[in-house]
C-alpha cells in the first residue's frame, strides 16, 4: 500500500494515521515478546460490511491475556465498537482487522509489568500479498522442529512470542520447498502448522487434533461445526504421522484462507480437493458470501453500504 492510501489505526481511542501507529523500539510488547493479538476476516454484503466471528475471536484475545496473567484497558464491547467505528472511517471493505494488545511503555529491565495493555487496532484491506480467499492447493510437509509444549507457555494462548516457534515451522518447509510445514508435538502426536489447524479425512471420517496441544483456532471451529451439520462424521482425536501419511485428503485452515486442499504432503501426491474437502469448502464459501443465512448470526454487521 501507497502511504497516502493507508486506512487509519485506532489506538488507545484516538483515530490516527497509519504512519503515527507505533511504539518506542525499547518497549515490553516489542523488547520482552509480551505482545497479544487476534485476527478475523471482514466481508461485504449487499448491506454493507461484516466481521465474521469478531464476538468469537475477541472472547478468545481476552482468554489470552488471561492466560498469561494481563489485563487490556478495555472492555470486550468497547473493543467492538471500535472495530465498527474504525471500518467506518476507513471504509473498510473486504479485508482482514487485525488488534494488537502490547505493554508500549518502555521496560529496559523489568520483566513483569503491572500496567494494563495498551490496544491498537486495524482494518487492512484485501490485497494481493493477504492472498485472502486464495484456496490452491498447497504442498506440506513434516517440520523438523517440535510444537512448544503446554508446559513452557500456554499454546492456546495468540501471543506474538509464540509465532517464533511458528517462523521456524514454516521456514523451514521453504527452505526444503513446501508451502507449509506441521509439527509433531513433544508427545509424539501431530499438532498444527505455523498458522494452521490440520484435518485428514479417512474413510469419510473428517479428523482433526483435539484441543489442549493447539491454538484455539476460530475457523476450526468452524469448520468442524458445518461438518456436524451436513452429516460429516467428525472425530476430535490424537492423530499419529501414520494416520497422515495414510488420509484420503488432508486440508488445513486459517483465517485468511479457510479450506487450503494439500495436494503433495512430503512425497504422497493426494486429490486436492477430494470430495469431502471440496464439499466443505462449498459450504463455507456459501457462508461467507452470505448465501447460506443459516450462519447469519456469525457475522457482526461493522458499517452499513454506503456510509
Amino acid at each position: 500500500m501507497m502511504e497516502t492510501t493507508k486506512p487509519k489505526v485506532w489506538i488507545n481511542n484516538q483515530i490516527v494515521p497509519w504512519k503515527e501507529a507505533h511504539v518506542p523500539i525499547l518497549s515490553h510488547g516489542l523488547s520482552r515478546g509480551s505482545a497479544i493479538f487476534e485476527a478475523f476476516g471482514i466481508h461485504e454484503d449487499p448491506e454493507g460490511t461484516a466481521a465474521f466471528r469478531m464476538d468469537m475471536h475477541l472472547e478468545r484475545l481476552m482468554q489470552t491475556a488471561k492466560l498469561l496473567g494481563m489485563q487490556l484497558k478495555y472492555s470486550t464491547k468497547e473493543i467492538a465498537d471500535a472495530v465498527a467505528t474504525l471500518a467506518s472511517v476507513n471504509k473498510s471493505g473486504r479485508g482482514l482487522v487485525k488488534i494488537m494488545a502490547y505493554w508500549g511503555e518502555e521496560a529496559i529491565i523489568n520483566l513483569v509489568l503491572r500496567s494494563k495493555l495498551d490496544v491498537a487496532i486495524f482494518t487492512i484491506p484485501a490485497s494481493e500479498e493477504l492472498s485472502l480467499d486464495q484456496a490452491k492447493p498447497i504442498s506440506v510437509c513434516f517440520s523438523r522442529w517440535r510444537k512448544l509444549h503446554p508446559e513452557t507457555v500456554p499454546v492456546e494462548a495468540k501471543a506474538c512470542a509464540n509465532y517464533l516457534n511458528g517462523y521456524l515451522i514454516r521456514k523451514d518447509a521453504n527452505d526444503r520447498g513446501f508451502d507449509i510445514g506441521v509439527v509433531v508435538g513433544t508427545d509424539g502426536f501431530v499438532a498444527e502448522g505455523s498458522i494452521e489447524s490440520m484435518f485428514i479425512v479417512k474413510d469419510g471420517i473428517l479428523k482433526t487434533p483435539c484441543l489442549g496441544r493447539i491454538l484455539k483456532s476460530v475457523t476450526r471451529n468452524s469448520i468442524l461445526h458445518l461438518a456436524k451439520d451436513e452429516g460429516i462424521a467428525v472425530e476430535e482425536t490424537s492423530l499419529q504421522k501414520d494416520d497422515i501419511y495414510s488420509a484420503d485428503e488432508i486440508f488445513t485452515c486459517h483465517t485468511g484462507i479457510k479450506i487450503s486442499p494439500v495436494k503433495l504432503f512430503e512425497d504422497r501426491e493426494l486429490a486436492a480437493p477430494g470430495p469431502v474437502t471440496a464439499r466443505l469448502s462449498q459450504i463455507m464459501d456459501d457462508v461467507l458470501t452470505f448465501k447460506n443465512k443459516k450462519y447469519s448470526h456469525w457475522f457482526q454487521k461493522l458499517c452499513l453500504a454506503g456510509i
